[in-house]
């Protein structure tokens, strides 16, 4: 990749901008998961500028590659690093864990633990800002998205993850997942680095075997009430490709908040546990232990878990690797 000159400075005084500073305290927002298989009809988008996009109903003109980059959420940081652009990364905010090893990224600062304050966000003079969740873009966030915009900062929100349903996809599937992929391959003008990666994971995708007549909960998190992948997101289509039978699959929602009494009438086969910096596998195991009902459940006496990160549970580019991951992790269980 070609090196770029850092891009100018503001051209108005930041000290003129009414800024923000609290935190937006956020709910995971995410768009739904599907079971069709990954097609073979994505194709890069014409990597020409000007290039303008709709995401998520906002409409989005880029100029040229952006050179001064500010990620919101793991899976957006993962992204571009998967696509050779550390370069480009001035900064990250809110990691749901450690990034992976392969990726690289170690010297991009995290500048908040949590969604940034407006007044972060423009000391770091970014051209754009990638989101994770469309709720990352408030007053009392990052900013909103016209006044960044009118600031020259351009932004842009994983298109799984926008709010409005006429804009995030009804039922998410790889396909989604590819196109997002490539989409942002050419708004940084690495198309081929996009193709590429989008063939890799296909070519994944294919190698996994998926398990026959095995039901399974997706817990996020939670104790009294249990966080769980449902329906229509990324735990969805991730279990879909390795043949898990998700017990909340009838909740249309990427994730929703269920209900211990329905996981003990479904006995779930297996449990995969999201690892998170907040919440590890050992502290689940507890809460699963520790309450008389689910301590009966076939898949906690026999200890049948499975892990993944909690950044593979939302639209990116490690939700190949999850898929494969947990098909490993199941045939070690020999179910």
């Amino acid at each position: 990749m070609t090196l770029r000159n850092p891009a100018p400075r503001f051209s108005r005084p930041l000290a003129a901008i009414a800024i923000a500073g609290s935190l937006l305290a956020v709910s995971a927002c995410a768009g739904p998961a599907a079971s069709a298989p990954p097609s073979e009809s994505a194709t890069p988008t014409a990597a020409s500028y000007p290039l303008t996009l709709d995401n998520c109903g906002t409409e989005v003109t880029i100029e040229q590659a952006p050179e001064r980059v500010l990620t919101i959420k793991s899976t957006t940081t993962e992204m571009l690093l998967a696509l050779g652009l550390e370069d480009s990364l001035i900064g990250r905010a809110f990691p749901d864990g450690p990034l992976p090893d392969d990726l690289g990224g170690a010297d991009v600062p995290v500048i908040s633990d949590k969604v940034p304050g407006q007044e972060a966000v423009l000391d770091l003079e970014p051209d754009f800002i990638y989101a994770g969740w469309e709720s990352n873009f408030s007053a009392d966030g990052a900013g909103d998205r016209p006044t960044l915009q009118s600031l020259g900062v351009n932004t842009y929100v994983s298109p799984a993850a926008c709010q409005e349903a006429e804009y995030a996809p009804k039922s998410l599937s790889f396909d989604d997942v590819f196109e997002q992929i490539l989409e942002v391959g050419s708004i940084f003008d690495v198309n081929d680095a996009a193709t590429e990666l989008v063939a890799e994971q296909k070519e994944q995708l294919e190698k996994i075997e998926p398990v026959d007549d095995v039901s399974a909960l997706w817990f996020s998190s939670g104790s009294d009430t249990p966080y769980v992948g449902a329906g229509s997101g990324a735990p969805q289509m991730i279990m879909d490709a390795v043949g898990l039978t998700n017990i909340a699959a009838d909740v249309d929602e990427s994730w929703t908040s269920f209900n211990w009494e329905a996981v003990v009438d479904a006995n779930p086969d297996v449990i995969v546990l999201v690892v998170s910096d907040w919440g590890s596998a050992e502290k689940k195991i507890g809460v699963l232990e520790a309450n008389p009902a689910t301590a009966q459940l076939d898949a906690v006496v026999n200890k049948r878990y499975v892990t993944v990160p909690f950044a593979t549970g939302e639209a990116g580019v490690r939700n190949a690797e999850a898929a494969s991951t947990i098909a490993d992790q199941l045939a070690e269980l020999n179910l």
